[in-house]
């Protein structure tokens, strides 16, 4: 039962995760439009109210005309959106998701024993740390060097070597899988702490003083865009961080952290051509096309250095070889029977997906059940070696190439 309700609970966090990320992340994609395609106002009555900036648009069979104020409106209306549950909203509900799926059962899936052998309530709190820590050390390097006239590009070089340190970290302390979520959400958390702690409270601060008549201090807003602009860039690194928990051709790699830096590296330099783009149009920066082609560049790349070796006969009799030094025999065809197939699967997989545990309704204890699993248990444990769990119960490499011979000879269980 606790099983299922994980699962429900799982699904709905899921869910509700993706719709409110896609409305924060669609709402920060249109204001980085929004402030790159505003143009000066023509209407001498828009230049008298002070807007620096307008744009006029057609969507859904109607027109718009958004406006920019330089400073402040001529009054404050009565009913003022604001931009900041999108955001909370995505992180409560991904950090309830990363509690549903990780925290709750660290031993399995938080913690890969030939990285670091250590108790769950450890792992879980320094996974947790990389929130924290990761936020102190960039919050403060937003403050020590992000004034000035080079102090975005400084800001940035710093802020990007602490991303390469935390994911260098994270990939050697925790499963592949895991550590790849916990850098997408650092990374998120960050995002969502700028808007909590900077953004918004700097906004409060600005209407406040337009209440109140008194002068307002650009300083706010200066703030308030630095770590707009860090948000924008930090969002298709947390992408892919978040996508790649399904591919596990990425998190179980040998060099996951340095694929893991790449791949986010990519997806920043690709957003700065859309960043870019809407400006180019109006004549005010030169055309981006280069930061689009240094991230394809950069993901084709790492595509060619990861392509898989081709099969030879050579890995085909290492692995028979390896299969006979671990007490399994074959048959003098070289076909594995049920036999051997359920030695293995009795020491592995029967903690999760025996008589006491069914983990996904999955049971693997007879050979009724093997057999109408067989398609699941060689594409999980041969063909992206996602079970078992962060390999927690240590299955071999000869193992799983006695798996694969298993089914490539028909998965016989008779």
């Amino acid at each position: 039962m606790e099983n299922y309700l994980l699962d429900w609970a799982n699904l709905l966090l899921r869910w509700a995760h993706v719709i409110t990320a896609t409305a924060w992340i669609g709402s920060s994609f249109y204001f980085v439009f929004l402030d790159s395609s505003l143009t000066p106002p023509v209407d001498e009555d828009l230049k008298k109210q002070g807007v620096s900036g307008e744009l006029w648009a057609v969507h859904g069979g109607g027109f718009y005309h958004p406006v920019k104020f330089a400073s402040k409106p001529p009054h404050m209306p009565a009913h003022l959106h604001w931009f900041y549950w999108e955001s909370y909203s995505t992180w409560i509900t991904g950090f309830a998701l990363l509690t549903v799926s990780y925290l709750w059962n660290a031993s399995v899936y938080l913690i890969d024993k030939s990285r670091m052998d250590w108790q769950a309530s450890t792992a879980i709190a320094v996974a947790l740390s990389f929130f924290v820590v990761f936020w102190l050390l960039y919050d403060a390097i937003c403050r020590l060097f992000g004034k000035g006239k080079n102090g975005n590009a400084v800001v940035g070089a710093a802020v990007a070597v602490l991303v390469c340190v935390a994911s260098y970290a994270a990939c050697h302390l925790f499963a592949g899988r895991a550590a790849f979520l916990l850098v997408g959400a650092m990374l998120a958390t960050a995002m969502s702490a700028n808007v909590f702690f900077w953004i918004i409270p700097g906004q409060r601060t600005v209407v406040a003083d337009i209440k109140a008549g008194r002068p307002v201090d650009p300083v706010h807003g200066v703030r308030g865009k630095q770590r707009s602009v860090h948000n924008t860039y930090f969002t298709l690194p947390v992408l892919f961080a978040m996508l790649s928990n399904h591919y596990s051709f990425t998190w179980s790699h040998p060099q996951n952290w340095l694929l893991l830096i790449l791949m986010m590296f990519a997806g920043a330099a690709i957003r700065q051509f859309f960043v870019l783009r809407h400006g180019y149009k109006l004549g005010r920066n030169r055309h981006p096309m280069a930061y689009a082609l240094a991230g394809v560049a950069v993901i084709v790349g790492v595509i060619v250095w990861m392509r898989p070796e081709p099969a030879t006969l050579a890995t085909h009799t290492s692995a028979t070889k390896l299969i006979a030094t671990d007490a399994y025999t074959t048959s003098a065809t070289g076909q594995i029977g049920y036999e051997p197939l359920q030695k293995v699967l009795e020491q592995r997989c029967y903690m999760c997906h025996g008589a006491q545990m069914q983990m996904k309704n999955v049971r693997l204890d007879s050979a009724v059940l093997v057999k109408q699993h067989a398609q699941s248990i060689y594409q999980q444990v041969v063909v992206s070696k996602l079970m078992p769990m962060s390999n927690s119960t240590g299955i071999t490499e000869a193992e799983r190439a006695l798996v694969r011979q298993w089914f490539e000879a028909g998965a016989k269980v008779d």
